[in-house]
């Protein structure tokens, strides 16, 4: 994953004062989340930047090795194992690059924001534990930590710790809530600022979350 990852970009006004990078789930692609823009957007919020990365092919071992768009290879179905961890690493990388082409353009590291669905989600909180970059927020939706015992630990002491709005199904029955909930535990735990949410939905968005997600971004707008 060595070269810079194609993206899906939609600037929502001329000159952007913020960027959202947004990672899809498995299987998807960077098209998957551009058509809830419009749907999140509020009319009073500055200029933004969405970048929808396309995650590359890859054969997934549970799926009996068929490719498709993954941020990792999933080798198990146990939720502290399930992630290779090699693929988890790359995709940090790969996002690492995403922000530093941000900052190339112009946004400060303080006005990124992170956000992820699934597989996505679980790649922009592993990369915040171990960064010490201050960006703005983690949007970490339907998601969980990879081997959270050894992401913990291995977290930096003195790594930024930024806001995260943590969204889940109830009825989720491909991460089931408590594994996401076990996961918003260690985060504030370990010095996030964390907001939860649990709906009465399966693996998805829903309006509600949606309504929920837009308060929760004016108060990072109107801190900046």
């Amino acid at each position: 994953m060595s070269q810079a990852l194609e993206t899906v970009v939609n600037e929502t006004a001329a000159n952007p004062q913020w960027s959202v990078l947004w990672l899809h789930g498995l299987g998807a692609d960077g098209h998957d989340f551009a058509p809830i823009v419009p749907e999140l957007l509020r009319p009073h919020w500055p200029a933004i930047r969405f970048v929808f990365p396309h995650a590359p092919m890859q054969p997934i071992t549970i799926n009996n090795g068929v490719p498709m768009r993954a941020w990792y290879d999933i080798v198990s179905m146990d939720f502290r194992s399930r992630a290779d961890a090699a693929g988890v690493d790359a995709s940090v990388r790969a996002l690492d690059a995403l922000i530093d082409a941000e900052v190339a353009r112009g946004i400060p590291v303080e006005r990124i924001l992170l956000a992820g669905f699934s597989q996505g989600g679980a790649i922009i909180l592993s990369a915040a534990l171990r960064s010490t970059r201050a960006i703005a927020g983690l949007i970490a939706l339907s998601t969980y930590l990879p081997d959270p015992e050894t992401a913990i630990k291995a977290a930096i002491a003195d790594g930024a710790r930024p806001p995260v709005f943590m969204a889940h199904g109830a009825q989720d029955p491909v991460i089931p809530q408590v594994i996401a909930a076990d996961t918003a535990q260690r985060l504030t735990a370990a010095g996030f600022p964390l907001e939860w949410h649990s709906y009465s939905m399966a693996h998805q968005v829903c309006a509600e979350e949606l309504q929920a997600l837009g308060d929760w971004l004016d108060a990072r707008f109107a801190a900046a």
